[in-house]
Order: structure tokens, then sequence, then C-alpha cells
């Protein structure tokens, strides 16, 4: 009996020992792990505004973050956006919309650019600014890319239901929503079939296409000219790029070899994420000008 105590106090000591352990390293880790997403997600970014590796991005432009929280008080649903201020105020604006598109709210929030990176202080700081009880979720986040102060693109990421689990974007596109670049970042569709969704020659299909065509976006199930393929995997210079770029920019993007559902399920999810955040900057974009407020883009 006595040796059956021992072991299971010696067990017990190890298994805590191991926790202690473990504890400390997810601890000092953890950082480190945040650290290098933040730095994959800026290099993605960068490349997708057309800076590869290693080149100089200008100093005059800036990246500002835009949060939406969905927000529920009294039965009442509204869209709430944390958005940086301008004219030299360091702040931030928490601006309520109604869902027919007219002011709800507005007010001021102390937190930086800077601050409102970390999220508990961010929703924190919704929470204080929305009706007293009201639930507040947070719905995404858009990037909007300024050189001297004047928007030159935005950033958006999303998810959206592939050919067998969900598959994770991001793409940059121009003031006007033509698609200045899309990169996959996580998917689980099929090795050799829908998995070549993450191939250049099939992301730069969507490399070009305007707003109206993104629209009617479809899908052609026939194989790439070889003229286009060289030219989607960059295996041509760059005038001859912008040609074929033009050439094939309000047609249908070429289905992946036996992958059709994983093309039309990115097809339909870049003109989803795309044409929905294009209502929702138009329709706060209306919101800041009548109310005169000043942000820093």
């Amino acid at each position: 009996m006595k040796n059956i105590i021992t072991i299971v106090i010696r067990l017990t000591v190890s298994c805590l020992l191991a926790a202690t352990v473990m504890g400390i390293c997810f601890i000092f880790t953890s950082g480190a792990k945040k650290h290098n997403e933040h730095v994959q997600e800026q290099r993605v970014m960068y490349e997708l505004l057309g800076f590869k590796a290693g080149a100089e991005i200008p100093s005059s432009m800036a990246l500002h973050e835009v949060y939406r929280y969905v927000v529920t008080a009294g039965g009442k649903q509204t869209i709430a956006y944390v958005v940086p201020q301008g004219g030299g105020k360091e702040g931030s604006l928490f601006v309520s919309i109604n869902l027919d598109g007219t002011m709800a709210a507005q007010k001021e929030l102390p937190l930086s650019e800077a601050q409102a990176l970390d999220a508990k202080a961010r929703l924190a700081a919704v929470t204080a600014a929305a009706e007293p009880g009201a639930t507040v979720i947070f719905a995404d986040q858009t990037i909007v890319v300024t050189k001297d102060g004047k928007r030159i693109a935005y950033i958006l990421g999303g998810k959206f239901q592939g050919f067998k689990t969900f598959v994770n974007v991001m793409l940059a596109v121009d003031p006007a929503f033509t698609i200045l670049g899309l990169d996959v970042l996580e998917h689980e569709e099929d090795p050799g079939l829908g998995a070549e969704i993450d191939q250049d020659y099939f992301k730069n299909q969507f490399k070009g296409k305007p707003f109206e065509a993104l629209k009617n976006i479809d899908v052609l199930k026939a194989p790439i000219p070889d003229d286009y393929l060289q030219a989607l995997n960059g295996k041509v210079g760059e005038e001859d790029v912008q040609k074929f770029r033009e050439q094939y920019k309000d047609k249908a993007v070429y289905a992946l070899t036996g992958a059709t559902i994983s093309t039309r399920a990115v097809a339909d999810g870049v003109k989803g994420i795309v044409t929905k955040f294009a209502y929702r900057i138009n329709v706060l974009d209306k919101i800041l000008k009548e109310q005169q407020l000043t942000v820093s883009f």
C-alpha cells in the first residue's frame, strides 16, 4: 500500500512538472508564433500590392485597419465600424450604421491605430460605446492602403466553403474594386485536383478582373490555352502578361482539371467577398461624408 501511495505521489508530481514546463514553453513560444504569423501576413499583403520580397516599400504608403462589428440591442441590429481618425487626431471613431444605410450613432474612442490592434481593448471600447446591454460580435477587418494620403487599394480576407472544408483567402482590390491579386492562405482540397487552387496559374486568372466582370464571373470547363498558361505562370515578359490580362479580363475562369467544384467555389467566394465589401465601404463612405467625419484614409 505504501509503495502504491509513493508511486501515485511521484506520478502526480511528474505530471505537475510536465504541465508547468509545457505552460512555460507555450508562454514563450506563443508570442513568437503570433509574430511569425504577423510577418507572414505582412509579406502576403505587400506581394498582393505588387511588392515582391526585397522590394522597397514607399515611405508615403500606409496601411489603415478598419474593423466591423455586429451590434444587437433591444431586438435591433446595427453595423458598427472602428475607424482611425484623421486630421492629426490620435484616436478612433465608433460609427454605427442602421441596416437601411442610415446613421445610428458615432462616438470618439480613446484608441490609437496601434492600440486598436489589441482585440480585447478594441472590443471593450466598442462595448462601452454601444447601447447598455448590447451584444457586440466582431465580424471582420479590412485594410485600407493609402499613398500620399490617397486610397490606392483595399486588402480583404475571407473564408468560404470549398469542395471539402473552408478555403481561407486574402485579396487586394483597387478603389474601383478591380482585383490586384489573390492568395490562398489555407485549404484542404484534394492533392493534384482542387489543391491546385493555390498555384499561380489558377490564382493569376483573377488578377486584373474588373468589378463588373467579377459580378458575373463564370467557370469554363476547357484546357487553358498554352500561351495564356505561360503568361499566368510568369513565363513571359511583363508587357505580354499585361496583354493577356487585358484579353482575358472579362472572360470566365478556366476550371482546374477534375476540380470544377473547387474552381467554382473560389470564383463564387471571391465574388461574394468583393461585392459585399463594395456595398459596405460605399455605405460607410456615404455616412462619413454626410457626417463630415475625418478619417485617416
